[in-house]
This record gives structure tokens, sequence and C-alpha cells, in this order.
């Protein structure tokens, strides 16, 4: 595969993402509306794997995507703290779905983790899992590893969060000081493949916060590669949580800089 491709395979992971205060149901459809104009502008591009919004944005994206392979990502479960009852958070999590929501991110919930109470921080998440499993909803859990400060910690939130039921483990919420780093990648895709040679059970890796750059995107690859190997690197499998990157990647693909998003 040449980097072209590689690149075009990057564009393709991407959650694109809006998780600002000020969003309202114009912006995001006319960001929704873009990924629309893509379609039509670069038909040899990929659609990207989501749009990802807070809850309330859901029928939104649901409502004007191109296709249901552009799938609606919402943030839930009182993003981006966790810091809330877990009655609330699975409700959240429950009218995102109602509202259109293919996949769902939610946060580790620190405020146990951090305090050593695993088993709690746990079963919330089995909780909210047990809403996405029955509607066919993916579940992704955000470790934000920014703020667990040593390899030992991200490596033990991972595998609390597989077991718990993760479909995806998520490095951050883009909205701390640290967000994703290479070292926190690398120890997450080997939880994964210990994981899976423990389960049999393939679980995603998704690179959020910070990753902004085509160079930044070929060095998660590359990781994703060298550690779990090829049949991970699809959307399936492997995704990007970006407000940025698609600019970068289209640019370094075309060889002039592009300004579409």
């Amino acid at each position: 595969m040449n980097k072209t491709e590689i690149l075009k395979e990057c564009f393709s992971f991407m959650d694109l993402t809006t998780l600002r205060g000020e969003d309202t149901v114009q912006s995001v459809r006319q960001l929704v509306e873009k990924v629309t104009r893509l379609r039509e502008e670069y038909p040899d591009y990929p659609l990207p794997a989501s749009i990802c919004v807070y809850p309330n944005f859901a029928s939104t994206v649901a409502k004007y995507r191109v296709s249901p392979e552009l799938h609606v990502t919402t943030v839930a479960g009182c993003f981006p703290s966790s810091q809330s009852f877990l009655e609330v958070k699975v409700r959240e999590v429950e009218l995102a779905i109602e509202n259109g929501a293919d996949e769902i991110d939610i946060v580790l919930a620190l405020n146990a983790f951090l305090a050593g109470e695993d088993e709690r921080a746990k079963e919330e998440i089995v909780e909210i899992k047990k809403v996405c499993a029955a509607k066919g909803v993916v579940l992704k859990v955000i470790l934000e590893t920014g703020v667990l400060q040593s390899d030992e910690l991200i490596h033990r939130a991972s595998m609390l969060a597989m077991e718990a039921g993760a479909d995806f483990i998520k490095t951050s919420t883009g909205k701390v000081s640290v967000n994703a780093t290479p070292q926190a990648a690398r120890v997450m895709c080997t939880a994964i493949k210990e994981f899976y040679a423990k389960t049999g059970r393939k679980v995603g890796f998704k690179a959020a916060g910070g990753v902004s750059n085509a160079d930044e995107a070929l060095e998660y690859y590359q990781i994703g590669l060298d550690i779990l190997g090829p049949e991970w690197m699809n959307k399936n499998l492997f995704r990007f949580g970006v407000s940025r990157l698609g600019n970068s990647l289209m640019s370094a693909i075309e060889g002039k800089e592009i300004k579409f998003f």
C-alpha cells in the first residue's frame, strides 16, 4: 500500500468532531453538508467513519447525512467529566440512541478509578454497555490517558474497559491539557493485543485529542500496524477523533493546501 492509499485509509478512520459550547443545529448541519459535498467534489475519497457531536445533535446528523455508512457518533454519559449519577449517564445514552446515535463515546468514571474503586468504574461501563448492546450501538470508552500519568494506570484502565464490554478504547476527550500521545497509544494497543490473545475478542482503538496533521495520523497508524497488525487497520477497529485533521490529510493527498472542512 502506497502513502496516498494509507492517507486515504486514515481519512476513512476519522470521526469528524464538533464539541463546542457554541454548536447549533445550523453549524452541525453545515458540517454534515460538507461531507455531502466531499462525495460530490472528491468522489475517489472514502467517507469519514462518522460525525461526532453532543447527544442533542444526533438527530441533526442522522437527518442530513449523505449515507447510513456515515455513522452518527455522540459523546454521552456526562462527557467530558463523567461526574454525575449513573442513572443520569444511562438516560443520556438512551436518549442519544433514541435520537439516532450509531456509536456512543463515554468517559471512564475517573472519580472511581483514581480512588482505586475499579469495580464501581467497571459497573458503570457494564450498565451503559447493556443499553448499547440492546440496540446494536458501538460503545467507545475514553480513558483520559493524559491524567492517568503512568503506563501501568493506562494499561489497567484499558483492561478494565475492555473487560466491561467496550467495543473501542479511546485516548482522550480533547478537553484536558494532555490528550493523545504515541506512548499512550502503544500501551493501549498492547493491552488490546493481550486482551485479544486472552479472549478472542477484537477491541478497537481510537486516538483523539490533538491529532491534527497527516504526519501525526501516520505515526498512530504505524503504531497500530506494528502492534495490532493489518487486520486492525480498518474503520471498524481503528479511529481518529478529530476536528482539524481532515484538511491536513487532504492537503497531503493532493500535494497542495486544501481548506475543505
